[in-house]
């Protein structure tokens, strides 16, 4: 029997390897994302600093570990074989809730899927034991004092980190501007103090002062003289600053490198019972069990131990912050997280991740309104004076940077703050919501947000926020099923989970590393990093180009899946050419978007000569939409309805035209992917010719309906009329197309002049 649970305790602590990897390429954004985002130093410098960081706050966590043991369950009430399964289910449902978030690139709490797993697994065995036993009742099951403490502090720092960062930025705003290099000389010393003072008071003085490993006399000395120790250090590091930026040294940047070095470490500090605690739980449980069980059975041993504090080995703390720091700088996990909050903090528009929502929509409006009734109420040389030290024309912002250093300075000393001050009342802040929410109200207060991109980014948050809830909901509900189905399998459905388990995730990273290698790159991003106007114009053709030709390779596909569906009766190609057109609709949206942003970039001399061209082509884009989708909307009603089919007259006539249009499209999209428009002239012509026959057509069809008697006809000849009517459309946004396109990539730009008749 011992040998099984050995298996399982292997297992649990092979788990607690996977969940490092995968709990830490969720949660490096939360110390990573305001170092990259202001590109204060290079990414494998931001990284050792941060590896020191976290192999501090690894070696100081043991206290936290109490919470996987005696957090929420009361283990006093429970045998060895109830709390092993509870922690093997844990276990299980924690690797793969994360896995699944860092796939799809969204933050999400560590500390809510532990706390919420171990509360869906404890509900289980309680609610089992309370069926079997009705003597027994919850309350003295679950800890619910202890978990109810740390679930209402858990989101209670979503709405204390957002305000505090929305505060706190807009003061270090007022007095920094965004200029701060020329507003730093008698402001930097008392800034810098205060933020230096507030991480050693956090993070050296409270948290090496009650660490085990520091002699008791230093910790009884600190302790002692605290008030005076931060007299003394803001003194000391005001002092420093000053210096600092006299001698022309960034004072924000080596702030941004202490934050992420202290918001790491307090990371570790705090989060690594997350990805651990319930493993060595099981560890100890196991070597309880072994050593006084005395023939025990697992059903019937007590775990009293387990109310007593954890002292987990330094080894084994120090082996989990090694295998932090490995997982921080190779998981690509990982970078896609902190792309997702970095892009909805940076200060200048983009390319927006998510789209609009009704919530955001109604809470943008409110925030407008509000702000015009204060505005109203303020004196004109009040506003005017705010709006002056928030004006963007002077940001200094590094080559390829979100934000600037101040803000990141800002988001790193009060997340860290924060977090910190929970980690040293023993409450389990999640790391993710502060230091995210943090970034959003700073980001908010900084003017980041802006008319044309603020939905979107209230959208992006709240998708991330509801994230939260459905990480809480999902590992609560998935754990309580998962611990049912191992409490009544037994040791074979446990062993079948503990096996799926192993191949979601060995299935995960082979697809995410599939995808991230077939993945394109990303021109647009290219276009808004680099600050070269020629460069930029150089990818925007690029950008152009291949957009261009994708769109009428896009129209030429959609367009058959129409014919060859009219044509054959066949309403499946009907439905997925409707549903690919209207997702080209959105896709199409946030390419001009793109585009656009770039043309702002690019030499104004070319982008005013091109500006119009771009816009005709844009233009044509999405009229090949709307034409293929009235073409479509008839023809799909017909068909769903089961009406006549079209006649094999209709079809062969309207074959010859249907060769032609493809043709045309073929030699339009070949000749912008390729730039070189040697037979412009010719296409035109032919697509001229065409429409001409295509009028000749539609005259005789119109004659041919006048003179039908035959009524089982008509709507057939009026779905082939629309047909005939929209495939002359098609040949003129084919010609706009072309005409932009040569236009706008073309060396010289030539005027209007006889260039845009039909």
């Amino acid at each position: 029997m011992g040998s099984i649970y050995l298996i399982i305790v292997i297992f649990l602590l092979m788990l607690a390897v996977f969940d490092l990897f995968v709990g830490v390429s969720n949660d490096a954004v939360n110390f990573l994302q305001s170092a990259i985002g202001a590109k204060v130093a290079k990414f494998r410098t931001v990284l050792i600093i941060a590896s020191f960081g976290v192999i501090l706050g690894a070696v100081m966590s043991s206290g936290m570990m109490d919470v996987a043991r005696h957090g929420v369950l009361m283990p006093t009430h429970y045998s060895f074989l109830q709390v092993m399964t509870i922690f093997l289910a844990v276990m299980v449902t924690d690797v793969i809730v994360l896995d699944v978030f860092n796939t799809m690139g969204m933050p999400t709490s560590t500390t809510v899927s532990l706390v919420f797993e171990l509360l869906g697994g404890t509900f289980t065995m309680a609610t089992l034991m309370v069926a079997q036993d009705p003597s027994l009742d919850m309350a003295d099951l679950i800890n619910s004092k202890k978990a109810l403490d740390m679930v209402t502090s858990i989101f209670a720092s979503v709405v204390v980190a957002f305000v505090f960062g929305v505060i706190v930025q807009w003061i270090a705003r007022i007095i920094f501007t965004f200029n701060y290099q020329k507003h730093s000389r008698y402001t930097i010393a008392i800034f810098g103090g205060i933020a230096f003072t507030a991480l050693s008071y956090f993070i050296f003085l409270k948290g090496f002062g009650k660490s085990p490993y520091i002699p008791a006399n230093i910790r009884d000395y600190i302790n002692d003289n605290i008030n005076l120790l931060m007299a003394y250090t803001f003194v000391f590091s005001a002092v420093l600053m000053e210096v600092l930026y006299l001698m022309k040294v960034n004072v924000f940047k080596f702030l941004v490198l202490m934050g992420t070095f202290g918001l790491a470490m307090s990371f570790a500090s705090n989060d690594l019972v997350n990805f651990i605690g319930v493993p060595l739980a099981g560890l100890d449980s196991y070597r309880d069990f072994m050593a006084n069980s005395n023939g025990t059975a697992p059903s019937e041993f007590m775990m009293n131990s387990l109310m007593e504090s954890a002292q987990s080995p330094a080894a084994y703390l120090l082996a989990a912050g090694v295998i932090m720091i490995i997982a921080m700088a190779t998981s690509k996990k990982a970078r896609n997280v902190i792309k997702t909050s970095v892009d909805l903090s940076r200060q200048e528009e983009g390319d927006e991740m998510f789209g609009s929502s009704s919530a955001a929509r109604s809470l943008v409006r409110c925030a407008q309104s509000a702000n015009t009734f204060v505005a109203n109420r303020t004196p004109d040389s009040v506003c005017e004076w705010v709006d002056s030290r928030f004006d963007k024309k002077d940001a200094e912002l590094d080559n390829g940077a979100a934000f600037d250093v101040v803000r990141a300075a800002v988001n790193l000393v009060l997340a860290s703050m924060l977090i910190t001050f929970g980690t040293n009342h023993k409450l389990p802040l999640s790391t993710t919501y502060v230091t995210f929410m943090v970034a959003m109200g700073s980001s908010l207060a900084d003017r980041a947000w802006g008319r044309e991109s603020a939905v979107f980014r209230v959208t992006g948050v709240l998708s991330v926020i509801g994230g939260w809830f459905i990480t809480a909901a999902v590992a609560f509900a998935s754990c309580a099923i998962v611990c049912a189905l191992m409490w009544y399998g037994g040791i074979v459905v446990q062993g079948i989970l503990m096996a799926i388990v192993v191949y979601l995730l060995i299935r995960s990273n082979r697809n995410f590393n599939k995808h991230a290698k077939d993945k394109k790159e990303n021109v647009f991003q290219l276009m808004m990093r680099t600050k070269d106007p020629e460069i930029v114009w150089d990818l925007l053709s690029k950008h152009f180009r291949h957009n261009q030709s994708e769109m009428t390779q896009f129209a030429y596909d959609e367009y058959n899946k129409v014919v060859d569906g009219f044509e054959n009766n066949r309403p499946r190609y009907l439905r997925h050419a409707n549903r690919e057109l209207r997702k080209k609709q959105i896709d199409l949206k946030n390419v001009r978007r793109q585009e656009l942003l770039a043309l702002r970039r690019a030499p104004e001399r070319t982008a005013m000569e091109r500006n119009t061209w771009f816009h005709v082509s844009i233009n044509a884009s999405q009229q090949y939409i709307y034409c293929i989708l009235r073409m479509l909307e008839p023809i799909k009603e017909h068909i769903d309805n089961n009406f006549n089919p079209l006649p094999q007259t209709y079809i062969a006539e309207y074959e010859p035209v249907r060769h032609g249009i493809n043709d045309l499209l073929k030699q339009t999209e070949s000749l912008i992917a390729t730039g070189r428009f040697d037979n412009y002239r010719s296409v035109l012509e032919q697509a001229d010719n065409l429409k001409d026959q295509l009028s000749a057509l539609r005259k005789k069809h119109i004659d041919r309906m006048q003179r039908s008697t035959d009524n089982n006809l008509l709507k057939i000849s009026v779905v082939y009329l629309n047909l005939l009517q929209e495939s002359q459309q098609l040949l003129s946004n084919m010609r706009h197309q072309l005409r932009g396109s040569k236009k706008f990539t073309e060396e010289g730009v030539s005027s209007f002049d006889n260039d845009f008749e039909d």
